[in-house]
């Protein structure tokens, strides 16, 4: 039996959401098909702003990736823009002319930004804030630094300003209210908001009326009508939002303010249902992703066949702007009807206001301290009577009863449907029954599977408990753990804020991230530098003193005190002039054992730290440079004979392996990195037990990753076949640029693939071209500064004192 044809138009979170819950309900049931105007997959629109502030990239954004897609059967038209819809014959056209016939179709077209029809708001540098073009756009301009202006201190307009002063732009908000966030905050509220912004250096303008955008063929300026004159390279609007129903409009859909549907989201025909901000439900448009999400449920179970019924929402707010907490829900707006229960503490710069009504809460913004707000916004949802609690309501949950709670049993009294995470709009009973049903025990696990906390975090707290509650003593909240005890941030934590507040030294980290202690300690040390080496390969000075002793010195500690030195062969290869050239320095500095390792090398043991670089002095004259057999960074690149000499070879593996190690010496990685090259597929190099590894065949080159052969014992994953050496290089240096980014100190290569996803990798490597030449220009960048024999450095004097003999040093100090 055929399918019936499911249509979307639109490719938003409602819609993206709509499917899930569809998919779940009756896999199966429907051949769906999307137009998106976008040329891209659904992203989490939500965390534009943390993109726009360099907190996170577009992949961190991503919601369905292509494999979603796929794995469901859905058709993806990207970059395919709706142009009109025959309700006669049943079908969808689109602009690059793709025709689609529909059982049933769904609008979800969004909203469009509201342009002020000011002279000069045609120029180029006007932008408005709605997707992730608008943020591309924002973001080449802002790489010049300059001025920008934002029209409108609402939640985008803010959430702008403040991503554009973290990428160094000098930001003006203009504003025509005599407060900001009006429709949000009450004038109490918003003059802590804004004063807090003004402390960040965002310059705020209340009462103030657009008259022009100055520019001839750019913008160049704001005139304001009170005859101020503000410059600036960019003018950002963000006025307000209106419903994209124009398309329904054409084809004959009713429409009001926008697309008016029932309490099922069907429109006025009934094979055509709304969704999302261009929808309109008993008179309203929503803008927030909580009712969105609530109205997608219903829709699903209606194309389910199921009766659900969509009653309107209560809705929320919470502004992204780092360090600084916000909550505001409800009617705040003064009444002969109403009171008030407030709470002000200027010390901690807190705020707390209650508006109650009939004893029940019907507002409530607090700023500051925010953590009650879930539990404010579901006693106002369930309308519950608060007289019993009157007295001691203000001061939150844990406080009722006249004595303090556990904040686990607060979470536990709340009521299944109670809302945890209002960005996805999530509720407890949702979060408690997948945990229980799926057996999830990390936080990690509790996002993938519901989504909860997956967006900007602020209810992290909350899911953790409902975790605890539910899992008991099976639930280990430090599944991510902190750096080391300096620090209540893990790894990507740190490495995530050093680039979104461009911190570019170790005492700049600690004091921006709120370190505990004064220099840190030998864990986060050697990790904070490692993240600045390779985030600022040309900006920042390596801390030598930051690392272990092995790498201080470049040359391994054994167990009697002294050292070993393995110098690079290139592939494993060498020649009679080497060789010679280790043997006379072992008999020159007596040293007592000499070790081919199992990385195709010689490694000279027993050597006296006074006389490293008299040993590497020897070994420079003869050619030689550092093997770094002690760095986190590329040890060796294994090979076999291949084509040259072995009759099985199908590609040169020597030569490709001598020209990745040449390529890629130098640079450090999260941990040690070591690679091979097998001429053909009975891997004599061992590289499926590699880091990263080379099997060559017939037709090209398969690259190979995430394997281990210490501690751990695992074979690696393919990465994918390519056909040149060209290709193989390329594909090699970015992926391991993409682990040099993303890998926290001390990650191997599988378990930072195991966090990361391998599909996503793959995705990332073998499939996003943009990204892949992304990686390796930046891989190349930092082979300009890092491509330097650490032993050279040393014989010609730089730290010198470290290998004096401590006697020496105690007598120039006494001098």
């Amino acid at each position: 039996m055929s399918r019936e044809k499911l249509v979307v138009i639109g490719n938003g979170m409602a819609p993206g959401r709509m499917l899930e819950e569809l998919f779940e309900k009756a896999p199966g049931l429907y051949d769906v098909t999307i137009f998106n105007a976008e040329p891209r997959v659904n992203y989490d629109r939500i965390m534009l702003s943390p993109v726009l502030s360099g907190e996170k990239a577009y992949e961190d954004i991503i919601i369905h990736g292509d494999d979603w897609y796929r794995d469901h059967g859905v058709t993806l038209h990207r970059g395919a823009r709706v142009s009109g819809i025959d309700r006669v014959a049943k079908t969808v056209t689109a602009e690059n002319g793709i025709t689609v016939s529909y059982d049933r179709l769904v609008i979800a077209t969004g909203s469009l930004p509201f342009i002020i029809p000011v002279p000069g708001h045609q120029l180029p540098g006007v932008l408005a804030y709605r997707d992730l073009d608008d943020v591309e756009k924002m973001l080449d301009i802002a790489k010049n630094k300059g001025k920008a202006i934002v029209i409108g201190a609402g939640l985008l307009g803010l959430e702008a300003a403040y991503g554009l002063k973290r990428q160094g732009m000098d930001v003006t908000v203009v504003h025509l209210m005599p407060t900001i966030m009006e429709r949000q905050l009450d004038p109490a509220a918003a003059y802590l908001l804004e004063k807090a912004l003004t402390e960040r250096g965002i310059n705020i303008i209340t009462k103030a009326d657009t008259k022009a955008i100055l520019g001839t063929t750019r913008v160049e300026g704001v005139e304001l009508k009170d005859g101020r004159i503000l410059d600036g390279d960019m003018v950002v609007m963000a006025v307000g939002i209106r419903p994209a129903s124009a398309l329904a409009k054409e084809a004959g859909v009713a429409v009001n303010r926008g697309i008016v549907v029932d309490d099922g989201m069907m429109t006025s025909d009934p094979s055509i249902y709304a969704l999302g901000e261009c929808a309109e439900h008993r008179g309203t448009c929503y803008g927030l992703v909580a009712p969105l999400y609530e109205s997608a449920r219903v829709l699903a179970d209606r194309l389910c066949g199921g009766s659900g019924e969509y009653g309107g929402s209560v809705v929320n707010t919470k502004l992204k702007v780092t360090g600084i907490n916000l909550f505001s829900a409800g009617d705040f707006a003064e009444g002969d009807d109403r009171e008030e229960i407030v709470l002000r503490d200027a010390t901690a710069g807190v705020y707390k206001r209650l508006v109650l009504k009939n004893d029940r809460i019907i507002g409530a913004v607090l700023y500051g301290e925010t953590a009650d707000g879930p539990w404010y916004f579901d006693l106002m949802k369930r309308s519950v009577p608060v007289t019993e609690m009157r007295d001691t309501l203000i001061f939150g949950q844990s406080y009722q009863g006249g004595t303090t709670l556990d904040p686990r049993a607060a979470v536990a009294a709340l009521p299944a449907e109670a809302e945890i995470c209002g960005c996805n709009g999530v509720c407890k009973g949702k979060i408690v029954d997948t945990i229980s049903a799926k057996g999830l025990t990390t936080l990690d696990d509790v996002r993938a599977h519901t989504k909860a906390s997956a967006s900007c975090g602020s209810c992290t707290g909350l899911v953790e408990q409902l975790m605890s509650i539910t899992l008991g003593d099976a639930f280990n909240p430090h599944a991510v753990k902190p750096m080391c005890g300096c620090t209540d941030l893990g790894h990507s934590d740190v490495r995530r804020l050093i680039m979104a507040k461009q911190l570019k030294t170790i005492p700049a980290v600690m004091q921006e991230l709120e370190w505990k202690t004064s220099c840190g300690c030998a864990k986060c040390r050697p990790a904070l530098n490692y993240y600045l080496v390779c985030d600022w390969p040309d900006e920042y000075a390596d801390d030598y003193q930051s690392r272990f002793i092995n790498e201080r010195v470049h040359a391994n500690i054994q167990k009697d005190g002294t050292y070993s030195v393995v110098p690079r062969m290139w592939g494993g290869m060498t020649s009679s002039s080497e060789l010679r050239a280790i043997a006379d320095v072992v008999d020159k500095f007596e040293i007592p054992a000499v070790k081919v390792t199992g990385g195709q090398r010689i490694d000279m043991l027993g050597i006296r730290k006074e006389d490293l670089p008299a040993v590497w002095a020897d070994l420079g004259k003869a050619g030689f440079v550092s093997g770094q057999a002690y760095a986190k960074g590329l040890r060796t690149v294994k090979t076999c004979v291949g084509t040259d000499w072995c009759r099985f070879g199908t590609q040169d593996s020597t030569g490709l392996g001598i020209r990745i190690e040449k390529f890629m010496w130098g640079s450090w990685t999260p941990a040690k990195l070591k690679m091979g090259v097998s001429g053909c597929p009975r891997n004599c190099a061992e590289a499926t037990c590699k880091d990263i590894g080379v099997i060559c065949v017939d037709s090209g080159f398969e690259i190979h990753f995430a394997g281990a052969a210490g501690l751990d014992i695992k074979g690696t994953e393919v990465l994918g076949l390519v056909k040149t050496e060209d290709e193989a290089l390329e594909y090699i240096v970015a992926l391991t640029q993409m682990y040099r980014e993303q890998g926290h100190y001390l990650e191997r290569i599988y378990k930072w693939a195991k966090r990361t996803g391998l599909d996503e990798i793959r995705r990332q490597i073998m499939t996003d071209t943009e990204k892949r030449q992304g990686y390796y220009e930046r891989f190349v960048l930092s082979q300009k500064v890092a491509q330097v024999d650490p032993w050279s450095e040393r014989v010609s004097g730089k730290d010198k004192h470290e290998f004096k003999p401590m006697s020496e040093l105690k007598l120039e100090a006494a001098e």
